[in-house]
């Protein structure tokens, strides 16, 4: 049994890991833009931010869960799996990770690189309106958040063992369909970090309502319907 400071740190890693890859790959591809090199596109982020998601969650996810997500913790949270000073303790170090991360990138990379793309931050294409966008990122989260019940949490899931790989799977779908239209955070801490540290917040309250709603539909719709008489964790 891990202590709360120990599932604390393994959160802060690993979203600090998943916001530093996926935001990373953002201006590494802006980099290769500016070079003539080839650039990977949207294909290049959902792999990087898949695989971000699949390796993080699969090395913590003994440890604390391998949450890395608000939107993921607030589902254990209506689901009674989670309590509100554990949940708010996650949603801290959560922010704090994918801050640290940020400025970090923010130091690594070329300011004119970066800047040209807001440090990887995302934002809504310009005919695209909040209420899509919410809906959109609801919906992606949705489905993040239910494969993540359905092999993380379920003991009789058929990926149980290999929830990870499955997580970082549905992210890189997400991903393949939203980021041309909002960034397909999925994650409020995504979102959160490169804002923080590139001072952009425009349409910023889109990646908070619209991926916690489709976490806590999600949990609940996985809990109600799949895990009733279950053992809550």
């Amino acid at each position: 049994m891990y202590s709360l400071s120990q599932k604390l740190l393994a959160e802060f890693i690993g979203t600090f890991t998943l916001v530093f890859i996926a935001a990373g790959s953002i201006c590494a591809g802006q980099y290769a833009r500016v070079a003539g090199q080839p650039i990977a596109g949207p294909l290049g982020y959902a792999l990087a931010y898949g695989l971000a998601a699949a390796v993080m969650v699969s090395a913590l996810g003994h440890i604390s869960g391998g949450h890395l997500n608000p939107a993921i913790t607030i589902s254990f949270w209506v689901t009674k799996r989670m309590g509100t000073i554990q949940t708010l303790l996650y949603w801290a170090v959560q922010l704090l990770g994918a801050a640290a991360a940020a400025y970090l990138l923010s130091s690594v990379v070329p300011e004119p690189v970066w800047r040209a793309v807001a440090l990887g931050a995302t934002d809504l294409t310009p005919d695209f309106t909040r209420m899509h966008g919410m809906l959109l990122e609801g919906l992606m989260t949705f489905f993040l958040v239910f494969v993540y019940f359905a092999c993380a949490v379920d003991a009789k899931g058929m990926f149980h063992k290999a929830a990870g790989f499955a997580v970082g799977l549905s992210i890189t779908m997400d991903v393949l369909v939203g980021q041309p239209f909002t960034g397909a955070s999925m994650n409020p801490a995504r979102t959160f970090g490169p804002a923080l540290a590139a001072h952009q917040w425009v349409n910023h309250g889109v990646y908070w309502v619209g991926p916690l709603l489709g976490g806590v539909l999600a949990g609940v719709i996985y809990d109600r319907f799949f895990l009733r008489g279950q053992a809550t964790a």
